[in-house]
């Protein structure tokens, strides 16, 4: 591992970069986290939301993870599950990844959970090649937005921990099956708990 120097990215930075663009909907910071020529695979184990499967280009990446994106959901707050370290230069990085959202015109909640999978360049320090895996995406009622955006806002963001997400969370029925992912490996669940 690499160590970066003080105002060289790093690869904190550029996954910081990829969300300010994505979940703030700033399309510019994608150039301060992607290559030029970078690519996107997005692999989907749910038929609950829609992307196209692969983007060549950060052009394309754009248009699919930002613009596209912008139109259809807002208060997106999408949280790194493991942190690569603050001046860490690495050419690949994996985490886990916790989504909550809703969309612009129905007011819906989104949550979902799954992987990146992260391959970066040296010089300059930037991605190079994202899959993202999305596990589960849930569609909840809109009715359910004050409890998860009043949860939501109380975590570590963007970078936080499954258990902090599991054991912070309100008790909807409807997001067990998020819960029981981020739970596979990471948590250790207090007896009785329910959601």
């Amino acid at each position: 591992m690499s160590i970066a120097s003080a105002s060289s990215p790093t690869t904190a930075s550029v996954m910081r970069n990829y969300l300010h663009a994505k979940d703030e909907n700033r399309p510019f910071f994608m150039t301060r986290a992607f290559a030029s020529d970078a690519s996107l695979k997005m692999t989907l184990r749910t038929a609950a939301i829609a992307f196209p499967p692969h983007a060549h280009g950060r052009e394309a990446i754009t248009e699919t993870l930002v613009r596209t994106f912008g139109q259809t959901y807002e208060n997106v707050y999408t949280f790194y599950l493991d942190h690569p370290g603050e001046q860490a230069l690495l050419e690949d990085y994996a985490c886990d990844w916790f989504v909550a959202m809703n969309e612009k015109a129905s007011g819906r909640v989104r949550i979902g959970c799954g992987r990146y999978d992260w391959t970066f360049q040296r010089e300059p320090h930037l991605a190079t090649s994202l899959v993202i895996t999305i596990e589960t995406m849930l569609d909840l009622p809109a009715d359910t937005g004050p409890s998860v955006f009043g949860w939501i806002t109380t975590l570590p963001y963007p970078w936080t921990d499954a258990e902090r997400v599991v054991q912070t969370a309100p008790p909807i029925e409807a997001m067990a099956p998020v819960m029981q992912w981020l739970r596979r490996g990471h948590v250790t669940d207090p007896v009785g708990s329910t959601a």
